[in-house]
């Protein structure tokens, strides 16, 4: 069975109570089942992770490729910083849908610059809670060759 993994990055952990007028009121608990339903509806498996160590997101994505066939990647503010992970991903070679909850392009001028976004097979930014969902159907298609990506 296809597995993927749904990788968040810092400050996720704190969704649903932080500046909810930008990220929303869903909590990580909230997507998380949001995303296995979705993963269950279209007959895959999902992993679910979340950190605020650009170490340790680095390390979750090295053990992805033992475990998964591609990663739907929210890193936060890490997507504007971290060389790290990009080698990350073309290291391991997966596939990576890089997602925001916010539209970065229509913020602060730092925010629209991704490291993350050469290397991923597409960004999904500004849909909300709703962009994992979109995610994860792009990255399954992808994947099973029924996408355009």
């Amino acid at each position: 069975m296809m597995s993927i993994l749904i990788l968040n990055g810092p400050n996720l952990n704190l969704l649903g109570t932080r500046q909810p007028e930008v990220y929303g009121h869903a909590t990580l608990a909230d997507i998380e089942a949001m995303c296995r339903e979705k993963a269950a509806t279209l007959g895959i498996e999902a992993g679910f992770a979340q950190s605020n160590s650009e170490g340790r997101l680095v390390d979750l994505i090295h053990e992805a490729r033992e475990r998964h066939s591609g990663v739907v990647l929210n890193a936060g503010a890490y997507t504007h910083t971290s060389v790290a992970l990009m080698d990350a991903i073309t290291a391991t070679q997966l596939p990576v849908v890089e997602l925001h909850l916010s539209n970065i392009h229509a913020r602060e001028e730092f925010r629209r610059h991704s490291y993350i976004a050469p290397v991923a097979i597409g960004q999904i930014c500004g849909f909300g809670a709703a962009g994992y969902g979109l995610a994860i159907e792009a990255l399954v298609g992808h994947l099973d060759g029924s996408g355009t990506t």
